[in-house]
């Protein structure tokens, strides 16, 4: 429906089915869009057609459950992919890098909800049934149609859930599924507005990565409105409704997440500082999000380190036993702690001296920031004999060039 509301806005639909056929996916999907009704309301309703030629991959992890409320598609057996099949589908994609980076965004906060919902690492997460090559079709979709109307602003009224129940992959659950919420936490929602499901995980990672601010009231001056048509009917149209105009007044943008974490710490006073790297090498590879120390002054004034262990909650046993294993506390606290972080993405950018992964994050109304990988930079300057400090400068450099030869050949938003 979002898709359908950006060609009835008046993206071309030449323009997304040329884009999309860049991915060289045209084997798993077709795409087509047509004028339809709901109750009255024409718009453009566009279908995703499964055809059936998949890629077989291991099934054995927990996967995103989008519900046949969303997904008008026809089905076949769709690809098994997972998110790290995804990222590089996203690292290989020849797109810009602001439809990258926003592509990248919108899948990992579906990642980062399923993480948390069912307790594995976000790698781990597989994308099935129809949450892979259809998601990757709206997800890819928003991106390109709003890089096309380069628009500066994005405002949403607060998100209709349905009520109600929906069958996915782990059964029957109940209106909004666990992803959906997890993914609007933060954000203005209602219930009960239709009988079934009237907002998808998938729509709800996109409206929580393009929307500036979700609000009841906005001074719009409304200059052309389009209509996504949807598959399924309820007692109200089911119908997006999409305008583009003149904002008036300040927008105030949230572009950050909240997560719930755990921070496990402990005092250490008689330990050897050697001892402390392969600890915290140890914690890392067991899952931990973040790994520091600080010096303390303890009682009888003797120097010590704390040690501080961010976590997810389900890890909280295995990390708090590596403690008590490879370390001489005899004992941790533990705190429940709220991190706001901005979206992040990471993308692959070739340097002549390799290919180095580098971290994007988007501040609201700000330049994109940009960090290339520490180990990647040592990787290549081991390789290559050449001093860290002088390959990180012409590499800094290069991507720097990269970037800004992107944004001039793009779209400027």
């Amino acid at each position: 429906m979002n898709l359908g509301a950006l060609v009835d806005l008046g993206v071309p639909q030449e323009h997304v089915l040329r884009e999309l056929a860049r991915l060289r996916l045209n084997d798993e999907f077709k795409l087509s869009f047509a004028k339809e009704q709901k109750q009255g309301i024409v718009g453009t309703r566009a279908t995703v057609i499964s055809t059936g030629n998949v890629v077989q991959v291991d099934q054995h992890h927990h996967a995103t459950h989008d519900s046949p409320y969303k997904h008008h598609h026809h089905k076949a057996a769709q690809p098994h992919r997972h998110y790290s099949d995804i990222k590089e589908i996203i690292t290989a994609s020849p797109f810009n890098e602001s439809v990258k980076t926003r592509v990248g965004l919108i899948f990992g906060v579906l990642a980062e909800a399923e993480s948390r919902i069912h307790g594995i690492a976000v790698d781990e997460v597989a994308f099935h049934e129809v949450g892979a090559t259809d998601s990757i079709v709206d997800i890819f979709g928003a991106a390109i149609c709003l890089d096309y109307l380069s628009v500066d602003t994005v405002l949403s009224s607060p998100v209709e859930l349905g009520s109600g129940f929906v069958n996915c992959a782990h059964g029957r659950l109940a209106v909004p599924t666990p992803a959906t919420l997890e993914i609007l936490k933060g954000i203005p929602c209602r219930t009960g507005g239709v009988s079934g499901e009237a907002t998808t995980p998938t729509g709800a990672a996109i409206l929580k990565v393009t929307v500036q601010q979700f609000s009841e009231r906005f001074a719009v001056t409304p200059e052309r409105i389009g209509y996504g048509i949807g598959h399924h009917d309820f007692a109200i149209p089911n119908a997006l409704r999409v305008v583009i105009g003149e904002v008036r007044g300040a927008i105030a943008a949230p572009y950050w997440v909240e997560r719930a974490n755990v921070e496990i710490t402990a005092n250490i006073d008689d330990m050897s500082p050697e001892s402390y790297e392969p600890l915290i090498e140890r914690l890392f590879s067991e899952g931990a999000s973040d790994v520091f120390l600080t010096p303390i002054t303890m009682k009888k004034s003797r120097l010590a380190h704390m040690i501080s262990v961010l976590a997810q909650e389900h890890l909280i046993d295995s990390l708090v036993q590596i403690l008590f294993e490879e370390s001489t506390t005899i004992g941790v606290r533990l705190h429940t702690v709220e991190k706001r972080m901005l979206l992040r993405t990471s993308v692959t950018v070739p340097t002549s001296f390799g290919d180095v992964q580098v971290k994007l994050v988007q501040l609201h109304r700000g330049p994109q920031r940009w960090k290339v990988e520490y180990e990647d930079v040592k990787r290549l300057a081991r390789e290559r004999g050449l001093p860290y400090l002088r390959l990180q400068r012409e590499i800094d450099a290069e991507v720097r060039k990269h970037f800004a030869s992107n944004s001039s050949s793009g779209k400027e938003k």
